[in-house]
């Protein structure tokens, strides 16, 4: 058996609170139906990281054949410093197709019934921030028929 190191601390960052658009869909495509939300902007409030998101982000997705949700998000935060901060997150969401279902009607559904996890990399120019350059975290979200809602963990 190997010696397998024990996992690494998550230290809670924030939360983000992201306003969507309606959906776009793009039709199906060779690895399932491609589309995007428009990011309307939002709130980010937490130990590490406080500010807003900026208008103009993008969540793009595949909607799988096998009922997973592939998530490819791209935004800014503008920390209340007023330093721009580039979030790249990846990640996927499924559940059971009946919840599934409820979420894509906009209906409230308990995020313990569903998987919503994503990566998160961060890229900005400003100095007080730069410790965010070396910095991978995790979210766990739930969605709400208007908003999304993700839990920043920074991994150690």
């Amino acid at each position: 058996m190997p010696d397998i190191a024990p996992p690494p601390a998550l230290v809670p960052m924030c939360q983000v609170r992201c306003e969507v658009e309606k959906l776009v869909s793009l039709g199906g495509g060779p690895y399932g139906e491609r589309r995007y939300i428009p990011l309307k902007g939002g709130t980010v409030q937490g130990p590490e990281l406080n500010g807003r998101l900026v208008d103009g982000g993008v969540d793009w997705q595949i909607n799988r054949g096998d009922g997973v949700l592939d998530i490819s998000a791209h935004y800014v935060i503008q920390a209340d410093d007023g330093a721009l901060i580039e979030v790249t997150s990846v990640g996927m969401r499924h559940a059971e197709p009946p919840v599934m279902e409820r979420l894509a009607r906009g209906e409230p559904v308990d995020p313990k019934d569903y998987f919503f996890r994503t990566l998160i990399r961060f890229q900005t120019g400003a100095a007080a921030w730069w410790h965010l350059n070396k910095t991978m975290a995790i979210a766990s979200g739930r969605r709400e028929a208007r908003l999304v809602v993700l839990d920043y963990f920074r991994i150690t």
